[in-house]
């Protein structure tokens, strides 16, 4: 039996045990199966591997998409550049592990189609690091960025300090906080809504409830609006080919 599964702590609730459990019965896929692996500590991780043999590969979750790199034999471009992994291959008798990001892949798939030439400078919500993802894709496609915080850091702009211009000047907002995802759903990102047009673009990577209060919002002011959910499922789709591709390569 082939087994894949998701590492990270705490891990109460996961996307991707009920998405994938779905999809292979869906398809019929017998020869697999996905589990749930709570490590508190990375240093767990060549343990877990060793205990399970047949392990074809894992997702990585909070806490760990930062530190698990130390552990792995190559790591994807894209990846390296941001420094988090979120999908890791293991492959041959001597248990190779290979990292990749898939948030890329899910983000900018599920946001590209919405792109018009207006969305050319956009303003990133956070810069955790779901935000290095979200960055990553944005400078590939050409899109100049502002990142918005709560503390101070170059370049950025503080939440206090944003302006009118700034929503004016910036027709695509990504929201990358956790504000606003349930059960916390009356939150949202301090900014001025008021100055939200129907040229704005918002994306909020948060996916329940479905619609945020920063997308509620939004569409409030005639902006096309965009959750997390098919970026979520797209990521998912993109580490199952990883694992499944004959050839990938990474050398």
């Amino acid at each position: 039996m082939k087994q894949y599964g998701l590492i990270g702590y705490p891990l109460s609730h996961s996307f991707s045990k009920k998405y994938f459990t779905d999809k292979f019965e869906r398809a019929h896929i017998t020869d697999s199966e996905y589990q749930l692996f709570p490590i508190e500590h990375i240093s767990e991780l060549p343990a877990l591997i060793k205990r399970h043999p047949d392990l074809c590969g894992l997702n990585v979750t909070i806490p760990h998409k930062q530190n698990v790199l130390k552990y792995l034999d190559w790591v994807e471009g894209d990846a390296k550049r941001i420094g988090a992994v979120n999908c890791i291959r293991i492959t041959g008798n001597d248990d190779r592990l290979e990292g990749f990001n898939t948030d890329l892949y899910g983000f900018e798939m599920s946001l590209k189609p919405l792109l018009t030439n207006k969305h050319d400078h956009a303003l990133v919500l956070g810069d955790g690091g779901a935000a290095q993802a979200v960055k990553c894709v944005l400078e590939n496609l050409g899109i100049a960025y502002k990142v918005v915080t709560r503390k101070p850091q170059e370049g950025g702009i503080l939440f206090k300090d944003l302006g009118p211009h700034h929503i004016k000047d910036n027709l695509l907002i990504i929201n990358t906080t956790p504000l606003g995802m349930s059960p916390h759903i009356d939150e949202c990102p301090p900014i001025p809504y008021e100055c939200i047009t129907d040229d704005h673009l918002l994306y909020d990577l948060v996916y329940n409830p479905e619609k945020t209060v920063f997308l509620q919002k939004g569409e409030e002011r005639g902006a096309m609006i965009k959750n997390g959910l098919e970026m979520l499922i797209l990521q998912a789709e993109k580490s199952w080919e990883i694992w499944t591709a004959k050839d990938i390569h990474s050398a």
